[in-house]
């Protein structure tokens, strides 16, 4: 991978749309040697040292954030610490969910202990579908829900994990989805991706004040999932502002 498609850049700040598969920074415990980073790509890029101010998992695509200077990236970390970033997703879960507006509310252990920490998912059902597919060989047809997705806290995998627990798995997840989901996404649509997608972020630039708001387009993967769901961009569009 050459290049990483840049979709905002001021003095101080530059934000990606992270293509899927990239990790955001290299870490110990990854040993693919063909593993791709953000931070790498990016740095070889523009020509200098960039600093990640979030994370985004590896298979999640979306708007991804770096300060360009030590100074940048602490100027604005109060804002990640206090939430007042806000961060919008879009997902494809399985099924029909069962509020159009709801909120999970449920905690999650941190990383592989077993301290339980707060965590607060907020969705919005956009667009729903019903394929006459047998997914799971339980019904002849098949449901699913196209949701905008806003975390209030930034719990490990949280918006993964808080679907799982409502058993409307995100389609793709391969670490706390349904494999048999995920199998028929990939016979039946040609499916190889999660479908989780950082679509947008919010923030006030601390120098100026301003606030920025930075969207990332979807992913061609995700796109063609809507297509086949006759889920129109246009619509959904209208409905995230």
């Amino acid at each position: 991978m050459e290049k990483l498609p840049i979709v905002y850049e001021d003095s101080q700040f530059i934000a990606i749309n992270k293509p899927a598969g990239v990790l955001v920074h290299k870490t110990p415990l990854e040993k693919d040697p063909e593993a791709l980073f953000a931070v790498q790509i990016l740095e070889n890029q523009v020509g200098y040292k960039v600093y990640p101010l979030h994370r985004i998992d590896r298979p999640t695509t979306g708007v991804l954030l770096f300060g360009k200077s030590a100074q940048a990236a602490s100027a604005i970390q109060s804002q990640f610490i206090d939430n007042s970033i806000k961060k919008y997703y879009l997902a494809v879960v399985r099924g029909y969910l069962p509020e159009a507006h709801g909120i999970i509310d449920h905690p999650l252990a941190k990383d592989l202990e077993f301290v339980l920490q707060e965590a607060k998912t907020e969705y919005w059902a956009l667009n729903q579908c019903e394929v006459p597919f047998a997914s799971t060989g339980r019904y002849p047809s098949s449901r699913y829900t196209l949701a905008k997705v806003y975390p209030h806290t930034g719990r490990m995998h949280q918006i993964r994990r808080h679907f799982a627990h409502l058993r409307h798995y995100i389609i793709g997840d391969t670490t706390h989805g349904d494999n048999r989901q995920n199998k028929f996404f990939t016979s039946q649509f040609q499916l190889e991706n999660m479908l989780l997608h950082a679509w947008e972020l919010s923030f006030c630039q601390p120098f100026s004040n301003e606030t920025i708001t930075i969207n990332a387009d979807l992913p061609i993967h995700f796109r063609r999932i809507m297509a086949d769901f006759n889920w129109p961009e246009k619509e959904i569009s209208n409905q995230l502002v």
